[in-house]
């Protein structure tokens, strides 16, 4: 229960420091790092010339092997580390830059403040750096839509999984779920190119997730104005969704802010037909992103003192 503790340590300096961009500009960033290292397998694997079931093959042993580094780097330094309230704070601070707690809610923050001000264009190009849908094509509603579905995803993938694993193995869970999640985000989708070779990313990442995703959900269902809404939307609608695990956390904070979410969009210029979350409510407002900022301040502080409960207790 000592890696609960280090966990908070963890959310409470990224909450308080972020990542400052001097010390990016300087050394990268953990998840830059795992990327080059997925970006030269996959370079070096992943052969257009190859069958199909082999690419398929050299998927699962690049991503094996990208997730076993991650935890054997994970492994050797939580082992050499001091044992003990030394040990949880050292834990804390390595585990720091693996969590997004700040980084999400300036980005979804930035959207909302050119937003409410009637600047279209500003907002769009905010919302471009948090999402991969056209920007050019959404209206205002459209842009909240695209920031609170972010916002409610990214709390899943980028803060409650990683901590989730880091609270149960320390070091060698939270960089291994680093490594499944940025495989999935590099290699996961599918495209012509990664239709086979990034098959294996996807279906660990969708495991990796599974628990952490309802659990985000159900964090947003307690911290919502209406509790009720909230759980009926995420319990009826959360299998609708085109990921088994994001529809969770996305159909709560629709439920929780009652509008819709999800539904078609645009990606490359090809009209994607989703499926409305929480379908026959309203579209989605500039003020509903400050509102669901504000549920996912409170989903993570709670987060945090849950954790602190069974770290320090």
């Amino acid at each position: 229960m000592g890696f609960a503790g280090a966990m908070v340590v963890a959310m409470a300096v990224d909450a308080l420091v972020g990542w400052p961009a001097p010390l990016f500009a300087r050394i990268g960033h953990p998840v830059t790092w795992l990327g080059r290292l997925i970006a030269a397998i996959d370079a070096a694997w992943n052969r257009a010339s190859d069958r199909p079931a082999l690419r398929r093959a050299a998927g699962v042993a690049g991503a094996l092997v990208v997730i076993a580094l991650a935890v054997a780097i994970g492994w050797i330094v939580q082992l050499v580390l001091f044992s003990g309230w030394i040990q949880i704070a050292l834990v804390g601070i390595l585990a720091w830059p693996l969590v997004a707690l700040r980084s999400l809610y300036d980005h979804v923050a930035a959207v909302a403040t050119p937003l409410q001000a009637g600047d279209i264009a500003g907002a769009r190009e905010a919302v471009s750096r948090i999402v991969g849908r056209d920007p050019a094509a959404l209206d205002e509603a459209g842009i909240a839509r695209a920031a609170i579905e972010s916002l409610a995803e990214n709390a899943s993938d980028g803060i409650v999984a990683p901590v989730l694993w880091g609270a149960l193995f320390g070091l060698p869970g939270i960089l291994g779920y680093k490594a499944i999640n940025t495989l999935d985000s590099m290699i996961g989708h599918r495209s012509e190119r990664h239709e086979a070779f990034g098959w294996a990313a996807a279906r660990i990442d969708d495991v990796a997730n599974f628990i952490p995703a309802r659990l985000t959900g159900f964090l947003f269902v307690l911290l919502a104005p209406q509790r009720s809404k909230a759980l009926s939307c995420m319990t009826r609608d959360a299998r609708r969704h085109r990921s088994p695990n994001a529809g969770w956390p996305e159909a709560a904070m629709a439920g929780a802010l009652g509008v819709r979410l999800s539904g078609p969009r645009i990606y490359h210029g090809s009209v994607t037909n989703e499926p409305w979350l929480n379908d026959g409510a309203r579209d989605p407002h500039p003020a509903d992103i400050v509102e669901g900022l504000t549920i996912y301040r409170r989903a993570m502080l709670l987060l945090a003192g849950l954790l602190a409960i069974l770290g320090f207790a």
